[in-house]
């Protein structure tokens, strides 16, 4: 037990037995937690992302921002961040360097003044334009590395619906 844990198990008047994990726990929970494999899988396809896009001045997470404001219309930053699966600070950070770099305004929403609304500016739409190609060609990529078709392998529809079932 640590000398931390120690001093506050005292503290509390409890006593603490020293855990032991076995160590085939740990080469279970490595080889079956759906947790570890997804964070492992979703930082490779992001490495990916990111090398494909680096030449536009991208990153994919601002590849998916950018996109997510493609709209016809102004986005209010709370169903931005919704779709984006980040909260409203997060979000608030990564659209910092973005809106500096001109590709997207923050405004006044002027149906409430609390909140904030988020539009892509002609630079933003240009830079999108040119990451578009680079986003397929490596999203086609990506897709192959799952299989699909005569391998008998299930392939990205499936892992995109079961990925949605989980999201």
């Amino acid at each position: 037990m640590s000398k931390t844990l120690d001093i506050a198990a005292t503290a509390l008047g409890a006593t603490m037995p020293d855990a032991t994990v076995p160590y085939a726990t740990t080469l279970h929970v490595r080889d079956h937690c759906l947790c570890l494999h997804l964070q492992r899988a979703a930082r490779r396809v992001a490495r990916r992302f990111d090398e494909a896009l680096r030449p536009v001045g991208l990153t994919n997470g601002q590849f998916s921002l950018l996109m997510s404001l493609n709209r016809p219309m102004p986005a209010r930053l709370g169903p931005v961040a919704e779709v984006l699966a980040v909260d409203r600070t997060t979000l608030t950070a990564a659209l910092k360097p973005l809106e500096r770099d001109g590709l997207l305004t923050v405004t006044v929403d002027p149906e409430d003044r609390r909140g904030r609304v988020l539009a892509l500016t002609p630079a933003g739409r240009d830079r999108l334009a040119a990451a578009l190609p680079i986003w397929r060609t490596t999203h086609a990529e990506v897709e192959g590395w799952l299989g699909a078709g005569d391998t008998g392998q299930p392939g990205p529809d499936r892992l995109r619906a079961d990925l949605a079932a989980l999201s």
